[in-house]
Parts: structure tokens; sequence; C-alpha cells
């Protein structure tokens, strides 16, 4: 038996490795266009900030480790261009050029998104980077050092596109963001709570251009400048933090049904075509609250597909659950984190709702150290929380980890209120923000 994984991102190599925790007989190949495998796209940022010392640094896992650890081959700069899911093949074309196919028993596709580049003048002219892979890193740095360049143009207000502006701007760059949402991070924070974040970043120095698009890019050979609104902006470069679209070519050729924004499966990871799996971003999933179809492009959902479809391969049953898209930042030394509903994705699907808030310190107010934190939190009109948003200095990412259980369980406002939490002068409150926020929702659902 054979299974082969094309893709090693996070999902593509979860599920091999959970193949193998599960059937130590089954042959596992994984296959990908890239050199190097198992880093995390999520540190480059961070590298280009000087955070992290090198991109070295974020490769966790070589293909040798996966042969000699978990027995598990790896075919590195080696590209899967057909699949023949009637004979159960695969075409490959090596770095060399050389074509070979490959039978299977089970395949998984972790073919992941490819950046969206707008189609506008002068996206082709050197300079202009996108960044997806760490080959696309290691190009940044290369060409800041190599053309001594002074000033970017940021496209995109997304979490990439900010946490490279600021990473950027601590290297000594002079950053301009570009984003054509009337806010910053517009996927998983309301305005209102986008602006601490705006505000924050122009204190640090980022120039931020709203509400308009990036109409081209110009230079000779090289970029030059960019031209927003009418108006021109010296740039030395270019970065393209525009979002991703799901890969799903070879979905499509191998006759994989196609949902409305990635590769449909069910709650095991299968396709339409019951021996081919689909992991991370090339997938659509569910959403909890509304049970409509969406997509999930984050690092921890293609994990834990990952491990649905390896179990499943490997005869265990397992199964994905609908998402909540819990996701979380650190620009400098402000957190971001949201999970469920935002305000604005409540209201536009005619969700009513009652928003709690809270502004709170992460310690005990004689404790040093302590740093302000603002909660927005989302309640249906059932009292039910659907949606949280964080702003703070610290602690961010475990209480946006705490309300999306929260969320999964149906926790009502007044639970949340009167629910125990833990308490020490040097690492919270004695009166949980959280806890606050929900008090806040309380009074205004007249409970």
């Amino acid at each position: 038996m054979r299974a082969i994984i094309v893709g090693s991102g996070a999902g593509g190599l979860t599920t091999a490795s959970t193949i193998r925790k599960y059937n130590k007989d089954m042959e596992v190949v994984v296959i990908t266009k890239e050199k190097e495998i198992a880093y995390s796209p999520c540190a480059i940022p961070y590298v280009i900030e000087g955070a992290i010392k090198s991109f070295d640094d974020i490769v966790m896992h070589t293909p040798e480790d996966y042969k000699k650890e978990r027995n598990i081959d790896v075919l590195t700069e080696t590209t899967v261009v057909d699949v023949d899911s009637k004979n159960n093949k695969i075409k490959c074309i090596d770095k060399d050029g050389n074509e070979f196919e490959m039978g299977y028993d089970y395949l998984v596709l972790a073919t992941g998104a490819e950046p969206f580049i707008p189609p506008i003048e002068g996206k082709d002219l050197e300079g202009v980077f996108k960044v997806r892979s760490i080959e696309d890193g290691r190009a940044i740095l290369k060409y800041i050092e190599e053309n001594d360049c002074k000033k970017v143009a940021v496209v995109g207000a997304g979490a990439i596109g900010l946490e490279m502006a600021y990473g950027l701007k601590k290297r000594g760059l002079e950053v301009l963001v570009v984003e054509m949402a009337p806010q910053v991070l517009p996927r998983f924070l309301d305005p209102d709570m986008a602006e601490i974040v705006q505000k924050y970043l122009e204190k640090e120095g980022i120039n931020i251009i709203l509400s308009k698009p990036l109409e081209k890019i110009i230079g000779n050979e090289k970029v030059e400048a960019v031209c927003v609104d009418g108006k021109l902006y010296d740039a030395d470069m270019v970065i393209m933090a525009t979002g991703v679209r799901p890969n799903v070519e070879l979905a499509k050729k191998a006759g994989c049904k196609i949902g409305r924004f990635a590769i449909e499966v069910n709650e095991k990871m299968q396709t339409s075509i019951p021996n081919i799996y689909a992991v991370g971003d090339c997938v659509e999933v569910v959403d909890f609250i509304t049970g409509e179809k969406t997509l999930s492009p984050f690092g921890t959902t293609a994990v834990r597909q990952g491990k649905v479809a390896g179990k499943n391969i490997a005869g265990v049953e397992a199964k994905f659950y609908p998402v909540l898209n819990s996701a979380v930042s650190k620009i400098g030394e402000l957190e971001i984190g949201g999970t469920g509903l935002t305000a604005f994705s409540a209201n536009l699907k005619r969700i009513p709702i009652v928003i709690g808030r809270a502004k709170a310190l992460t310690r005990a107010r004689y404790y040093p150290g302590g740093k302000e934190i603002e909660i927005k939190m989302i309640f249906n009109e059932d009292g039910r929380v659907v949606g949280c948003q964080i702003v703070g200095g610290e602690r961010v990412a475990e209480r946006i980890d705490a309300m999306s259980i929260a969320i999964f369980k149906g926790t009502t406002a007044e639970e949340l209120a009167n629910m125990e939490f833990c308490y020490a002068p040097p690492v919270s409150m004695v009166n949980e923000p959280l806890s606050l926020a929900a008090e806040n929702a309380l009074k205004k659902l007249g409970k």
C-alpha cells in the first residue's frame, strides 16, 4: 500500500506523519516543488524584522530527517503535473526535467494556495515580491542588501502585510502600506478595534493609506515608485501581501469536485473520489456559526486536517469539525487576536447581536509591567457568545483560545461573567477582563 502526499506544508507533512504513526507498514511518499520543507511561512516576517536570526532557524526538519526518523520518503524540487484517478497514477517532473509516473493507493492533495497578484501595470518589475515561501523571504533580504533599499511599499494590510511592514520598518526602511479596504486587518477585526492597531503602527512611523487601491508600479527595469489615487510615492521595492487563492488545478485534473471556494471534502477530508483526500489551504470548510462554506487558510487548520486525513487513511476513524477561524498576530509590542463573527460580518448576515466591551490591564495595577488590553465580545440575541476580538500588550492568544472553546460550547454571557478564572498579581487581574466584557453585555441584554 502506498500513500502519496502532494505538498510539504503543514497539512501535507502532518498527514504523512500521522499515517506513519498509526500504520508502520504503508509506504508514505511526500512530493513537493520546494527545495526546503518543514518550515513555518508565518515566521518569515519575524526573520525580516530580526526577531529570528536566520531563515535557517525556521527550518525544523530535512527530507533526511523524515526518512531516518519516520521512514517517510520526501521528493523535493519535483512537480506533480497530472493525476490519472481512474488508474491511480500521477505524472511528475523532477528538477532536471525528467518525467516519471508513480502509482498510489491513496493520494492526498495538500497543494496549498498561490499568492494573488492583482493585474496591475508594473507587477513584473524587478523589486516586486510576494511573501509565501522561505525562498521569497531570502530573496527580499538579498534585494534589500544588494540594492541598498530605503523605501518600500507594502500592498495589503492583512496580518502578513502588517507584520512585514513592521519588520521592514525595524530593518530601517521607510514603509508605506496601501490597503483598498477602509481599515487594516479587515478579515478578523471590526473598524473600531482595527483603529487601535493602525494608530500603533502610525506611531511607529509607518505610513498607511486606506480605501485606495494600488494603481500601478512605476519603473524602467526596477521599481522606482508606486501610484496611489493619482499620486506618486517613491519606492525601491514592493511587497504584495494581497491574499491567496486556493490551488485546485491538480484536483480538477483528478476529477475531484470543486466547491464554491476550493476543493470540496467531507468530514473525513475525502474528496468526491474516495481514495483522494485533500487538506490545508486548497480545501473549503464549514463555518461553525453560520453553517456556510468558507476558507480557513491557517496553519492550525491544516495541521488538524492533516491529522484527520492521516488517521482515516491509516484505518483510524476521525472527523474534522467546523471552524471559527481563530487568528492571532504579534506586531511589535502589540498582540491582536480574533475568533468567530465580527460585528461587521454579523450585520452583513443580518444576525442580531449585542456587544460587550472591556478595557483593563494584564496584571494587577500595582504590579510592574502590566499592559493595556481591550476586548470586544459579540453575543447573539440569546446571549450566547459568537465572536471575540482582543488587542493588547500581552496574553491575547490564550484568551482567544479560551473564547474559541466558549463559542464551541455555546457559552452565555451570564456564564462567562460568573466563570471561575485564576489570579495572581504578576499574571492577571482579580477581575478577569473577559468576565468584565461579558458583564457589560449582560447589562445590554437586560439580565
